[in-house]
């Protein structure tokens, strides 16, 4: 014995009202997802694709709600503009006669010391993330893994800049101001572009390959660890590797080391070693080989 079947009628398609002269909505079938979703339902909120935009904003929102980038940013603006002070004034007390590049490579240690900071702020920008289990959510919101690290790049390394460029300029004008009656040759427009931009945009390279090392580390106090031996350690090596067998080897690790390199982008001559421009190029490479290993990583393996 056979059950009678109630026969099923198509069902208007619901939603918004229909505007004149336009064609009217197609009826669904019971069990099929009307136009709007199941049911036919038409939500009232504007949908539209999420984009690159958007993650930039949300990394924007978590960075400067984070109390590691006031303190990180804040303690590198404190030795920069401090130790640039202090070695002006310094300076200003002594009978030596500086030139225009020795008047702002005053600013270098400070710089320094400071981008020590800059690269503990790179890492903890996403590996905090992993520690917390957060980057879970952050990838759920936005399952485009290349967008989440462009993003943080994006909002890192343009707060990174910008901080280090108001630092610099700041030590530059109170170089000028305190030396100008020392300096024999005033420092050239190309000098001040160099001892700022070009320096800001160095350390901003650098921290950014913080954020590589950390994307591929995935641990805090790792990817912390491997940045400093990156700018510590080779200068250190150097002086070790005194011996004939050995020797070029330590000259090479202290010509190219980051310190040297910041130094060089001050007006510091180095024989055989970088010069002009080739420390911010050098660091280009490093940080876009890093970068690029850091989203293949990411998008490869589970969070």
């Amino acid at each position: 014995m056979t059950t009678p079947t109630t026969p099923q009628h198509p069902v208007p398609a619901q939603g918004a009202p229909q505007q004149p002269g336009q064609a009217p909505a197609q009826p669904y079938w019971p069990g099929q997802a009307g136009p709007g979703g199941p049911g036919g339902y038409v939500s009232p909120v504007p949908v539209r694709a999420a984009h690159l935009g958007d993650a930039v904003v949300a990394e924007w929102t978590k960075i400067r709600s984070l109390r590691s980038t006031m303190w990180t940013l804040g303690t590198m603006l404190v030795l920069v503009v401090g130790l640039g002070l202090t070695l002006s004034l310094v300076a200003s007390s002594s009978d030596k006669l500086a030139n225009g590049e020795d008047m702002l490579g005053l600013g270098a240690v400070g710089v320094l010391l400071g981008t020590i900071p800059v690269l503990t702020l790179g890492v903890l920008t996403i590996s905090s993330e992993y520690g917390t289990g957060l980057i879970r959510t952050t990838l759920t919101a936005c399952p485009s893994r290349s967008r989440v690290l462009t993003a943080k790049a994006i909002v890192f390394g343009g707060l990174t800049f910008l901080t280090t460029l108001v630092a610099t300029l700041l030590v530059a004008m109170i170089s000028a101001a305190l030396l100008s009656d020392q300096v024999i040759e005033d420092p050239t427009a190309g000098q001040w572009f160099k001892a700022t931009v070009g320096v800001s945009l160095y350390v901003a390279l650098a921290g950014l390959l913080a954020l590589a090392v950390g994307t591929l580390l995935r641990h805090s106090a790792g990817a912390i660890t491997g940045m400093l031996g990156l700018v510590l350690l080779p200068p250190l090596l150097s002086l070790f590797l005194q011996a004939d067998a050995v020797k070029d080897i330590g000259e090479v690790l202290a010509k190219y080391s980051i310190p040297m390199q910041l130094f060089t982008l001050y007006g510091a001559d180095v024989d055989g070693g970088p010069s002009g421009w080739e420390p911010l190029w050098i660091m280009l490479a490093l940080t876009a080989a890093a970068t690029a290993g850091a989203h293949l990583v990411l998008n490869k393996r589970d969070a």
